[in-house]
């Protein structure tokens, strides 16, 4: 595609859209140019962008919908300073600060989890690295997950050395999880106490020890519609095996606490976009869905999505999972891991 290429008309872009289909299909990667243009599509072609999103979603997870669900093992008194979180202590957000649970009330959630139909429970922990002692009760509660639940065991524990890898595999983990928040050239405005390539680093630390990794970010920080689709080309580089895309819930005490939140039609128009450009990764749905989707659940599910973070989130009470089995369930899709 020509960068000067100029869409003016719904056949311009229904021309786009043929186009981009045909190329996915020959497993030709979408470009930057190309994605950049999807997001200057007009509201009313938004529908047929997201059906092509969930063709190509349904050629690669067929009628499944994988589930995942987490536990805020650490809450709050975070020493990071990520504009969004009202964890972090350089803000006035309303957060309880909870020390680490302990190895037999993370396995309990784990079991919750699953009795509720989750197929994964991730281990959550503000702030940076964890203390030993802390990190300790994470690898114990790993160990504990497996012998007790058959759900697949996730963690995000911040920041990881060499050593630390090795003793979550040595546990039973499966799959690590450390997001990137935002494009790279956003970065910068959000957070300040660590880097982007921080970020990264941990991921390839988990990648290169053979943990499946689980890694995207948050939507509408106040990034372009260019740095939207910049954060998708560096996540599709990077490679993970699931991008969670979550949108912003402005939280009150925090920096953006004052953001105008996304609408719903932008939202599915993105995690359209996400779908296409990367065709073979699993897309999550997670934080902010409720809120920007409201009673429309069915839409993102339509839109190139193929799991779900379902349950209660890090500070915030999530929609009940029996209302989004009874959504997956009326679109003749089925809760089943992915890689099963």
């Amino acid at each position: 595609m020509n960068s000067a290429e100029v869409y003016n008309t719904d056949a311009d872009f229904r021309r786009l859209l043929d186009r981009l289909e045909a190329r996915i299909e020959q497993e030709s990667p979408v470009t930057f140019d190309e994605a950049l243009a999807l997001t200057e599509l007009p509201d009313e072609l938004v529908p047929a962008l997201s059906a092509l999103a969930d063709r190509v979603r349904r050629r690669l997870s067929g009628r499944s919908v994988d589930l995942c669900s987490i536990v805020s093992a650490r809450t709050g008194a975070c020493g990071e300073d990520c504009a969004f979180c009202a964890q972090s202590a350089h803000y006035h957000g309303v957060c309880d600060i909870q020390a680490m649970s302990s190895a037999e009330e993370i396995v309990e959630a784990a079991k919750r989890a699953e009795a509720s139909g989750a197929h994964r429970l991730g281990i959550v922990t503000s702030g940076g690295a964890l203390s030993d002692e802390d990190f300790a009760i994470a690898v114990d509660s790993v160990a504990k997950m497996g012998a007790s639940t058959g759900l697949g065991r996730c963690a995000s524990l911040g920041s990881l050395t060499p050593e630390r890898v090795k003793r979550l595999v040595d546990a039973g983990l499966d799959r690590y999880h450390h997001n990137l928040e935002t494009a790279r050239s956003h970065f910068g405005s959000i957070c300040s106490t660590h880097s982007y390539d921080d970020r990264v680093a941990v991921v390839r630390m988990a990648q290169e020890a053979g943990l499946e990794t689980c890694s995207g970010g948050i939507l509408n920080l106040g990034e372009t519609p260019r740095q939207r689709i910049e954060f998708a080309l560096e996540l599709r580089e990077l490679g993970p095996d699931c991008v969670p895309v979550n949108f912003l819930d402005p939280r009150p005490g925090t920096p953006l606490e004052h953001r105008e939140k996304i609408s719903a039609t932008e939202a599915a128009k993105y995690l359209a976009i996400y779908r296409l450009v990367m065709p073979k990764t699993r897309l999550r749905l997670a934080g902010g869905r409720e809120s920007t989707f409201g009673a429309s659940a069915e839409v993102p599910l339509t839109s190139g999505v193929d799991a779900m973070l379902v349950g209660d989130l890090l500070t915030t009470a999530g929609p009940s999972v029996a209302d989004d089995l009874a959504t997956i369930d009326a679109l003749d899709l089925e809760a089943r891991p992915l890689d099963a």
